[in-house]
């Protein structure tokens, strides 16, 4: 899966949210200073090419529609991240968060009870 521009992951969100909307809808989600209609139509089309985006025709004018989900897209770009970031090892990601993030001690503690129950579904699927 193709990895997405600042730009345009800023609207795939927004068509996250909507699930489905014309370029007015999309712009309408920004905030002042709104980008321009062509802008965001132009970005539409790209999102479209890159196969993250269909629409459906009413006449001229076109309803997106997101075919890639936000769970997706989060799970290949997370892992991209762990592998260019931190050598593919979620090890040497739990570190960095550990020792060199501002997580604070109840953010630790958190991930810490995340992770005991993910280990302890993970054993029990397992048997």
């Amino acid at each position: 899966m193709k990895e997405l521009t600042k730009a345009e992951e800023q609207v795939m969100q927004v068509l996250w949210q909507l699930k489905k909307g014309f370029v007015n809808d999309v712009l309408d989600q920004f905030p002042d200073p709104k980008p321009a209609y062509n802008t965001i139509s132009t970005i539409i089309r790209i999102l479209e090419k890159k196969g993250f985006v269909d629409h459906q025709a009413f006449g001229k004018t076109h309803q997106y529609f997101p075919v890639v989900s936000k769970k997706e897209y989060t799970s290949g770009f997370f892992n991209r991240f762990v592998k260019n970031y931190f050598g593919n090892s979620y090890t040497a990601l739990a570190s960095f968060l550990a020792q060199d993030s501002n997580a604070s001690i109840s953010d630790l503690e958190e991930m810490k009870k995340m992770m005991e129950d993910e280990i302890k579904k993970q054993k029990s699927d397992q048997s």
